[in-house]
């Protein structure tokens, strides 16, 4: 079974089984557990809905390089396979016909407090469902929990991204 060092947060921020922060991390593994639980629900669903794995992998690459963390984003490139193409910060998402899905994920990510009614009206008319737009604010809500979390760890450890 997984231990908590294999963990997203613990792997991507740099903290090891055998380092300083291991027993302050310890005493945390049920958050940490919880956490990981988080991700594979918004990454890795049995209901999808409109976004396979794959995409949802390429958006949470995309939100993690909004945050400037490389190394996440790297972590979700993996899974992001056809899909890879929009977590490139320059790409719109307009080719892959996901431009509304692409500027919401960007605004969320950016400017959570300045989404607005219009916000959804525009993802509702390119075709994305209720029930999908939840879901795309539960995995962008995740990323930004993690990106914090994994940013908080390094500067305890006093490394950089």
């Amino acid at each position: 079974s997984m231990t908590i060092f294999e963990t997203t947060i613990l792997n991507v921020s740099g903290v090891a089984a055998d380092g300083a922060m291991a027993k302050a991390a310890m005493t945390r593994d049920t958050t940490m557990a919880m956490s990981q639980a988080a991700e594979d629900a918004v990454l890795r669903p049995v209901e999808c809905g409109g976004f396979g794995h794959e995409l949802r992998a390429s958006l949470a690459a995309r939100v993690a390089r909004l945050a400037a963390d490389e190394t996440l984003a790297m972590h979700y490139l993996v899974g992001a396979g056809g899909h890879a193409a929009l977590a490139d910060l320059n790409e719109t998402g307009a080719t892959q016909g996901r431009a509304a899905v692409v500027a919401f994920v960007d605004k969320v990510a950016n400017q959570t407090r300045h989404v607005a009614a219009e916000d959804i009206t525009g993802l509702l008319e390119a075709g994305v469902s209720d029930a999908d737009i939840v879901r795309l604010c539960e995995l962008v809500a995740f990323l930004a929990y993690q990106t914090r979390v994994i940013s908080g760890l390094r500067l305890m450890q006093g490394v950089g991204a």
